[in-house]
């Protein structure tokens, strides 16, 4: 599973952004997804001009998502549950969301959130960087 980052930057084939090795875990791997938080958290960083899409945000969804092998994993009850249940170290609920999904889906995780190692839930399925 991919942070919202990380998502941005592989599809933008920014390699320096991360880890050379995560590049070579992350097209092996039989599945890849994202949390469906990221798409609000992608259109509200290019809205509030922290981020350039080269397109229109639906239009990049569309190009970022299927044809690249990325699953969107969904907003689900069980994954809202586990972001409200999560240890209290960060308040960000994108982050808190994004954790729980990939403990729900038992997911390793792609962040260089510096808040993520914070969280003793997560700490098996981060990848270390």
């Amino acid at each position: 599973m991919l942070d919202t980052h990380i998502w941005f930057w592989l599809i933008s084939e920014d390699w320096s952004r991360f880890p050379a090795s995560w590049r070579e875990e992350i097209e092996s791997a039989e599945r890849v997804g994202v949390s469906s938080i990221s798409c609000y958290e992608i259109v509200l960083a290019q809205q509030k001009g922290r981020l350039d899409l080269p397109c229109a945000a639906d239009k990049w969804f569309r190009e970022a998502l299927e044809p690249s092998g990325i699953c969107l994993l969904p907003l689900t009850p069980e994954v809202s549950c586990r972001a409200v249940s999560l240890s209290p170290i960060y308040k960000d609920p994108f982050d808190r969301l994004i954790i729980a999904t990939a403990l729900v889906n038992e997911a390793r995780l792609a962040s260089i959130d510096g808040s993520f190692p914070l969280y003793p839930e997560i700490s098996d399925l981060l990848l270390p960087y």
